[in-house]
């Protein structure tokens, strides 16, 4: 693909890594050639083209490992921070998912009603992402990052302590804002120092956080709901002890150097306009002029990837139980399998979006999944569920590096953390709708066993074509710089400012000179 089919009409080029300039987003462009052009290159820019791909060794492609020995100690340091933080963020998460059928039957209420408390955690995440994404901008990324995994360690204590439904939702309905600040902070966190060629494995290593989180959830689950007196309550505690290892951890920490060098741009900013606050509604209004199609895209197409997840994962545990009656152990096997095949779908797929291109491998993700649909649902077995995470996750492993270049640089954790969030927001009620729907199609109604494969699998496969829809018509900015370069429409915006206050100045003096000599 050439530069040119794409810098008129979007300002990305999608292949070009070694140019900066080629990265600089243009506020949207709405003429009729422009459209046109956007639109027949859609399909061309899924190619990164042979010259670029014959610049990489086989070597290069092959080996995953291969970029992450160009990491040093300080990067592999945030890059920890922020995948330890996710990965908890996550197991807390799936605390409730996995524990549906047994709270449920503590607080005597049905699995649709307990549902909901993941459906308010999901809604409510967005409140989270706006409070802390904000201040992990303006303030730093250490004070939300500190503050979130503390409220994270409270929340899940008290939960372990209700003694009725009505408190065990309040709970969730705070876990919801405290978990919604986490995902935006971390991404910056994990990928704004690393190196280029680093970005895509990275980022697939990093999103399988969520994954991971699953993983240990479930091997919790089995070491301690099943065998301690206190059961699911018991899980919750115990998940409140590790963040405070990663609250000290980062508290001896400084921030990022991008996030460093982006403070001392903004300072400078600010200095010549002797007010920070002007330099920051600079910097917004620049931001919002040249990204605000691009904010509106991120929020659809994130609201597609969890729609996919949550519809993959939140009720399967309760249809391995209900429907086809698994045991604990026999569930446990599969449900490993699938966060098995999602690590290894995160991180390969990951890895070769560096070279074939972001929107291509999350296509590429998606179609894997689509062809392991039936048989998950209707055939569950630990191949089947091993392959279709490795395909839902895989196309997930793209969305932190994804969001990260097409968000605006100084206001990255913000814009991915509120785009996720939304989109979590958008599919808040996945496992909620699941339940209601299997309830049309019932095996067993008087014993609350309803076909929830036929519903997951309809569901997961609309949202699967949505997906592959909406990335192949959404931009990408590949190898785009994360250092905290200020793009030019801010520059052009603090020019326009500086002049507006200049005038406004004038004014002031002319009026205050009238005055004194009346």
């Amino acid at each position: 693909m050439a530069a040119s089919d794409t810098n008129s009409d979007t300002g990305i080029n999608p292949v070009d890594v070694k140019e900066p300039k080629k990265h600089v987003l243009n506020p949207p462009n709405f003429s009729g050639p422009a459209i046109r052009t956007y639109l027949r290159t859609r399909f061309t820019t899924l190619w990164v083209g042979r010259e670029e791909l014959s610049s990489y060794s086989w070597s290069e492609i092959i080996n995953p490992f291969k970029p992450l020995v160009e990491m040093n100690k300080h990067q592999w340091n945030f890059f920890l921070l922020g995948f330890l933080a996710w990965t908890w963020d996550a197991l807390d998460f799936f605390a409730t998912a996995l524990n549906l059928s047994n709270i449920a039957k503590e607080f005597d209420v049905s699995i649709k009603e307990v549902s909901w408390g993941i459906t308010l955690v999901l809604m409510l995440r967005t409140v989270g992402a706006v409070i802390f994404g904000a201040i992990g901008d303006t303030r730093g990324r250490k004070l939300p990052y500190m503050i979130n995994l503390f409220l994270l360690v409270v929340i899940q204590l008290g939960t372990g302590f209700v003694t009725t439904f009505k408190q065990f939702m309040g709970f969730r309905v705070l876990f919801g804002i405290a978990m919604g600040g986490i995902y935006g902070v971390c991404a910056s966190e994990a990928l704004s120092d690393a190196p280029k060629k680093a970005r895509g494995v990275l980022s697939g290593i990093f999103q399988e956080g969520y994954a991971f989180g699953h993983l240990l959830g479930v091997i919790f689950q089995r070491a301690l709901v099943d065998t301690t007196p206190h059961g699911w309550r018991t899980f919750f505690w115990f998940s409140a002890g590790p963040p405070v290892i990663l609250i000290v951890w980062r508290f001896f920490t400084p921030e990022s150097d991008s996030y460093q060098r982006q403070r001392a741009k903004f300072k400078a900013g600010a200095a010549s306009k002797e007010s920070k606050v002007k330099e920051f509604k600079a910097e917004v209004k620049a931001a919002l002029k040249q990204y605000w199609l691009i904010i509106i895209y991120l929020v659809l197409m994130m609201s597609g990837f969890n729609f996919s997840s949550h519809g993959s994962q939140d009720l399967y545990p309760t249809m391995l139980k209900k429907q086809y009656g698994l045991n604990h152990d026999e569930s446990t096997v599969l449900i490993c399998s699938a966060c098995l095949g999602a690590l290894a779908g995160g991180f390969i797929i990951g890895h070769l979006s560096t070279f074939i291109g972001r929107r291509t491998a999350i296509i590429i993700a998606a179609i894997i999944t689509c062809a392991f649909i039936y048989p998950w649902a209707f055939k569950p077995l630990w191949v089947t569920v091993f392959f279709l995470q490795f395909g839902v996750q895989g196309a997930w492993a793209i969305v932190p590096i994804h969001l990260s270049e097409l968000s605006p640089v100084q206001f990255r954790a913000f814009v991915a953390g509120v785009s996720y969030q939304l989109g979590n927001l958008i599919s808040s009620a996945s496992s909620t709708i699941e339940a209601t729907l299997g309830e049309r199609f019932p095996i067993d109604a008087e014993n609350e066993i309803y076909d929830y494969g036929k519903t997951m699998a309809i569901f997961v496969t609309a949202v699967q074509f949505y997906l592959i829809f909406i990335v192949f018509m959404g931009p990408e900015n590949r190898g785009a710089d994360l250092g905290g370069e200020p793009i030019d429409s801010v520059i052009e915006e603090r020019k326009v400012d500086d002049s507006e206050d200049e005038k406004t100045d004038d004014k002031k003096n002319e009026i205050k000179t009238k005055v004194q000599e009346v």
